[in-house]
């Protein structure tokens, strides 16, 4: 069970590697993605800056069409910046879905690990997919490879550096848990 376990996460580690390295060549060294990237940057800096001097106070129609405009210009180069990566993410997505089916089929039956807790009821079928019995603290390769897969390459592309800045993530709102900015016209 821990060999299986480290080899999944050996595993994890290689196809997010090979992920990074395919999207590098793909989008990341493009002159595009590189001017999209500098845009998105430089507007969310421009954009945190009006904000830091005009406050909460906007006293006048003109500042806050201003400050709206500026904002759609971001969400704008943020758009045409997804897209650019979306290409990649398909090439990548449908290599590794057969990678993952060949790699389910020779893990299929066994325990790869033991968890240390029971899942909550909808992540239960994910976690013990595969598996005979109902100790749902036996974990099948599937939510191993998965969580470990999520984790490393997040971090491999924080790593990097091919994550966007805290502030242009801070404007657009690209955090999957951090609700949408609001503005003040979206407020009344």
């Amino acid at each position: 069970m821990i060999g299986d376990s480290v080899l999944i996460v050996f595993i994890s580690c290689l196809t997010a590697s090979i992920a990074e390295g395919l999207t590098y060549l793909m989008v990341y060294r493009t002159s595009k993605y590189k001017k999209l990237k500098s845009e998105v940057d430089k507007q969310s800096k421009k954009l945190e800056k009006r904000k830091e001097t005009i406050g909460e106070s906007l006293t006048s129609k003109n500042q806050k069409r201003r400050l709206n405009y500026e904002e759609e210009k971001l969400k704008s180069h943020n758009r045409d910046l997804s897209a650019v990566r979306m290409k990649s993410m398909f090439a990548i997505g449908f290599c590794f879905t057969a990678l993952l089916s060949v790699l389910n089929s020779a893990f299929e039956g066994r325990i790869v690990a033991r968890l240390p807790f029971s899942p909550i009821s909808f992540l239960q079928g994910i976690s013990h997919r595969g598996l005979i019995g109902t100790d749902y603290t036996e974990c099948s390769f599937i939510f191993l490879y998965i969580l470990c897969t999520m984790s490393i390459r997040q971090n491999l592309q924080k790593f990097l550096g091919f994550n966007l800045s805290r502030s242009a993530l801070k404007q657009t709102g690209g955090n999957m848990f951090q609700p949408p900015m609001t503005t003040q016209n979206n407020q009344r």
